[in-house]
């Protein structure tokens, strides 16, 4: 009795992943393309044949393991048997090219078409409609796809007569190629549409409305679905992803859902307080000044600033106000100023060194 463990130098508690990966090795080995000539390589490659045929198949593995045979596995193998043409297509379909059996082109969905679309911080944050213009491939509307004249249509390959595939014979079994005339398809167009030349399919140029929700943000992606390139042998069309990137405002700055920015306010109004008019998104709003307010300040505006994509909920406008200090005094200005700083003192130094006197203290402590 064959020991067909052995015949593939696996254990008997090998998995189907190792079965599998010692016939690849072994199979690759012994084939009779690359051992010509050579009958003790023949019959190796028929032996590793069989003794897959019964491991891969949990029945017939099973049957061998109980009673040392497994029915159907023998001298009537053979390697195209239902179930095995796949393991071989997939070992030497480089090899050779797709194996015996009349395939025909397999319905392919069509090619995915990614659009990078550039968009304002305003048509972000509340959502617009672009059009948007895509080259592709289309039918040709002469030919209506069929890449011949009106009239004609293409004709049952000459060469294949039909199947698509030229058979060849190699070594002691069959195997086929795809047609070289008519690259499998089975026909050849002798007349070809003078529009499309043959293709059957032009490039033209297609406008879509894309709808970009309210939040969007650069780097989001947005998918219509159908919009992309068509399908092959009667298979669906791809998808159009638009690849938002969010435009640079020239006053605020994003951070998710929530807007900065940063506005001055003069001495006078940190000093004494006031109610200021602050930009937004939706348009201007006011906050107050509370006296004494030092520059650098935060202040938040609640609900101005982005949702996110889906949501309703607003983020907040982050406002930061810093003392703008004019460059240039009028004469006028100056005097107050000087006024000023003699009624009041030289309270900032003070204040400063107070604060230095303080700290020099307690690190000596």
């Amino acid at each position: 009795m064959k020991d067909y463990y052995e015949i593939l130098g696996v254990p008997k508690d090998a998995s189907e992943a190792e079965i599998k990966k010692a016939f690849r090795q072994l199979a690759l080995k012994y084939h009779p393309d690359r051992n010509p000539g050579d009958k003790q390589a023949e019959e190796k490659f028929k032996e590793i044949n069989e003794a897959y045929s019964c491991l891969s198949d949990p029945e017939k593995r099973a049957n061998y393991d109980r009673f040392g045979v497994a029915e159907g596995v023998g001298a009537g193998f053979h390697p195209f048997d239902t179930g095995f043409g796949d393991i071989f297509e997939d070992i030497f379909g480089d090899f050779f090219g797709t194996f015996t059996g009349h395939r025909r082109p397999r319905a392919a969905k069509g090619n995915d078409f990614r659009y990078d679309l550039k968009i304002s911080l305003m048509e972000a944050a509340f959502g617009t409609d672009r059009f948007i213009e895509i080259p592709r491939w289309e039918n040709c509307y002469d030919c209506k796809g069929t890449g011949s004249i009106p009239g004609k249509g293409p004709i049952i390959c000459p060469s294949c007569r039909g199947t698509g595939q030229i058979r060849l014979q190699q070594g002691f079994f069959s195997i086929s190629k795809t047609c070289g005339k008519c690259h499998g398809t089975g026909k050849v167009i002798t007349d070809p549409c003078k529009t499309c030349k043959g293709e059957g399919r032009v490039k033209k140029f297609r406008n879509i409305n894309v709808k970009i929700p309210p939040g969007v943000d650069t780097g989001s992606r947005l998918r219509i679905s159908g919009e992309g390139e068509p399908g092959l042998y009667g298979g669906p069309p791809g998808d159009l992803y638009v690849v938002i990137d969010v435009d640079e405002h020239p006053f605020f700055k994003r951070e998710g859902t929530e807007i900065f920015c940063e506005v001055p306010i003069s001495f006078p109004q940190a000093a004494l307080g006031a109610e200021i008019d602050v930009p937004t998104l939706d348009g201007t709003s006011k906050i107050k000044i509370p006296p004494g307010t030092p520059s650098g300040r935060i202040f938040h505006i609640k609900g101005k600033g982005l949702t996110k994509v889906g949501g309703h909920s607003r983020g907040d406008q982050i406002v930061r106000v810093y003392i703008d200090v004019p460059k240039k005094l009028t004469q006028r200005q100056k005097e107050l100023l000087e006024e000023f700083v003699r009624a009041n003192g030289d309270e900032v130094a003070k204040s400063f060194k107070e604060r230095i006197k303080e700290l020099f203290s307690r690190a000596e402590k």
